[in-house]
């Protein structure tokens, strides 16, 4: 039994892009599909998709790599676990690497990228850092 989805999702992705994959599929939900939204639209993966398969659905994440194949996404990490929860407010989200990476956050208003959150001055639970 799987108690932690979105750490099964980074860890998902984490193993695709070790050994350069274009795809990567994995049980969809609300939360996933709001993670994957978010590295879509920070440009970390070409475009995600939800496919019908027996018995659930299937969420599908296209990963982007650099012209040389270079990886974009060169660490992922879980902040947040379910024994440690861990929130922020908006005044105290700082960039990541100088805006080389994004925090991922929980937020009332959604899932958020933390440069959103700071625009929308929202805060959240951080589910993930990504760089």
């Amino acid at each position: 039994m799987m108690t932690d989805t979105i750490a099964d999702m980074l860890t998902r992705i984490r193993n695709c892009v070790r050994i350069e994959k274009p795809v990567v599929d994995m049980p969809t939900s609300k939360i996933r599909k709001g993670i994957a939204q978010v590295l879509k639209d920070e440009g970390y993966i070409w475009d995600f998709e939800e496919v019908e398969t027996v018995p659930a659905r299937t969420l599908r994440l296209h990963l982007k790599y650099g012209p040389n194949g270079e990886r974009l996404i060169t660490k992922i990490d879980r902040v947040s676990k379910p024994g440690c929860r861990r929130y922020k407010g908006y005044k105290d989200l700082r960039p990541v690497l100088g805006g080389m990476g994004i925090q991922i956050l929980s937020t009332p208003k959604g899932i958020l990228s933390d440069r959103r959150a700071r625009a929308e001055k929202v805060g959240g639970e951080v589910l993930a850092l990504i760089h």
